[in-house]
């Protein structure tokens, strides 16, 4: 896979003056009861409006499915059983090999702290503000931003709803709302606006950091599963968490949006997982698609002075 190059601080990147470190979330799901406190406290302070009946799905004791232009906070329950228990704690063990923080040798054999034969995974999914943010890239009018925390908004005044930014987004994050009604005013937050037919997700609360006040969310988490602060202390802390975790014998733990080196260039919500990322609906290997736009922009013009080569040969062989 190809490598995305650039600042590690996207806000340097985007010639903010003067500069603030990057901000970012730290989501420890090994830590998450799925109270779904963080959609609440998202959804109360942003003003978004009910998605869906929220009755419980039947595949599980989630009643909202997924992130949307609603629903910017989603909390899923995942049930595993013994088997996938010990296969997320072996692909876990094969990781550690591969630069994952070590288990010191005197603890490898420790049992974990949960049951063998069952589990939930809970996991407060977010937007992923990327290093690299395809939606940014592709949004024709300038609606989406990179603020000076490093984060990625939508303008929704500005959003003309063409949905470039939809397919371009590797996680599927950002979406169009639908339903024109907002949530009622309760005091909190900025005005309820319906926003119908534009492109939303996570701001991050931006409107709270400019005040220096934390996220919405991550205020409200009662056992500070979602981590707000500086997006390097956050993944210092990240890394820790997970070597203490091995140290425990819970070898399936991982991080997914600390590599720098990854097809968005890291994230900004960084998380510790329990299995595999895609048993959490996330994407093992994202890759945002402009990333490819310089190296077909060269293999065009190759192509284009090709044809103009052929095309003149062709010309003065004619004439001769």
């Amino acid at each position: 896979m190809g490598q995305l190059s650039g600042p590690t601080d996207p806000a340097a990147d985007a010639r903010w003056s003067p500069q603030h470190p990057r901000k970012g979330f730290f989501t420890d799901t090994s830590i998450c009861i799925g109270c779904k406190a963080c959609e609440v406290a998202c959804k109360e302070w942003n003003h978004n409006p009910q998605d869906g009946p929220l009755e419980l799905l039947g595949s599980s004791y989630d009643n909202t499915g997924a992130l949307g232009a609603s629903t910017w906070r989603h909390v899923a329950f995942i049930e595993q059983g013994r088997d996938r228990i010990e296969e997320a704690r072996e692909s876990g063990r094969q990781l550690v090999s591969l630069g994952m923080p070590k288990m010191p040798d005197d603890t490898a054999e420790v049992a974990p702290p949960d049951t063998d034969q069952f589990r939930w995974l809970m996991s407060s999914d977010v937007c992923k503000h990327c290093t690299h943010a395809g939606c940014l890239d592709v949004c024709p009018t300038g609606s989406l931003f990179r603020t000076e925390f490093g984060t990625v908004v939508v303008q929704a005044d500005v959003c003309n709803g063409c949905g470039n930014c939809v397919p371009a987004c590797p996680f599927g994050v950002i979406e169009r709302r639908t339903d024109g009604t907002a949530a009622p005013k309760t005091g909190r937050g900025p005005e309820p606006v319906p926003n119908t037919g534009v492109a939303q997700k996570c701001t991050l609360c931006y409107d709270r950091l400019v005040d220096g006040q934390p996220p919405a969310c991550a205020q409200t988490c009662p056992t500070q599963s979602i981590r707000f602060g500086d997006h390097d202390d956050l993944v210092q802390r990240a890394r820790q968490r997970v070597a203490q975790l091995h140290a425990q014998g819970r070898t399936e733990a991982r991080l997914y949006g600390a590599n720098e080196h990854d097809g968005v260039g890291g994230t900004g919500s960084v998380f510790l997982l329990l299995d595999e990322p895609e048993v959490y609906g996330l994407p093992p290997d994202p890759r945002v698609g402009t990333a490819d736009l310089p190296t077909m922009f060269k293999r065009s013009a190759l192509a284009a002075a090709g044809m103009l080569a052929a095309a003149a040969v062709a010309f003065l062989g004619g004439r001769s």
